[in-house]
């Protein structure tokens, strides 16, 4: 049943939120697809499509990924509703503009299978290509709000807003994230933190957005959205 593991389930599965995609994501799932191959890893592909119109749906199911539509609009939402219907034992999730490397997967499997619950990339201790995170974000917002999080909450993570993460089907029904938005990532961290969940970090390189359009995150917005959930929390 989708959403459940079973005996016969994948051990992984890769959920990647998608809103006009079409640049970049047939390369992420066929990274993704090659990656668990090589490695002997049954898994899935679950692309967790916001609204696309630009046949995004279309490029997922041609290589091999499973569409699943997600209404409500928000980048937390779109995980949630991909990651409510993943049926491996293991999640692994990050965006499908091909700054994160798909094929560098399986660290960050190793520490799931020993035993670990949250499995975060760290990508000032990867490498950050030239170009791949404006200034504002690598000197000014990461530090400051991973700071943050470690001054509020004990976060262990360096690098508290890396998308590319990891975790059990377990941990993420004990996280109950609720958080609709940006600030999704910073929710996951401090639930769990404060779950006292088993937490590793894998460093994790970042190269420059594949796509030709702008991005969808807006750095005073949801930097503002962190923030506040941080200081609400």
């Amino acid at each position: 049943m989708p959403g459940q593991p079973t005996s016969d389930s994948p051990e992984v599965t890769v959920v990647m939120p998608c809103l006009n995609e079409a640049e970049t994501l047939a390369v992420c799932i066929q990274k993704a697809r090659a990656c668990l191959a090589d490695s002997c890893v049954s898994g899935e592909i679950i692309i967790a499509d916001n609204g696309s119109t630009d046949g995004s749906q279309s490029i997922a199911e041609t290589s091999g990924a499973r569409v699943v539509p997600v209404e409500a609009k928000g980048y937390g939402s779109a995980l949630m509703g991909g990651i409510a219907e993943a049926r491996g034992r293991f999640v692994i999730m990050a965006d499908a503009d091909d700054s994160y490397d798909f094929s560098a997967l399986m660290p960050f499997i190793e520490k799931l299978r020993e035993g670990c619950d949250f499995v975060i990339g760290n990508r000032f201790k990867g490498g950050i290509a030239l170009g791949a995170m404006p200034p504002l974000h690598r000197y000014f917002g990461n530090p400051v709000l991973s700071g943050l999080g470690r001054l509020f909450f004990g976060c262990p993570a360096g690098d508290f807003h890396c998308g590319l993460r990891g975790f059990s089907h377990e941990a993420f029904e004990r996280m109950k994230l609720q958080t609709t938005g940006m600030e999704f990532a910073s929710e996951m961290v401090v639930k769990a933190t404060l779950l006292e969940l088993e937490i590793a970090e894998v460093p994790t390189t970042l190269s420059p957005d594949g796509r030709t359009r702008a991005p969808h995150l807006r750095s005073w917005r949801d930097g503002w959205r962190h923030l506040r959930f941080m200081l609400l929390f």
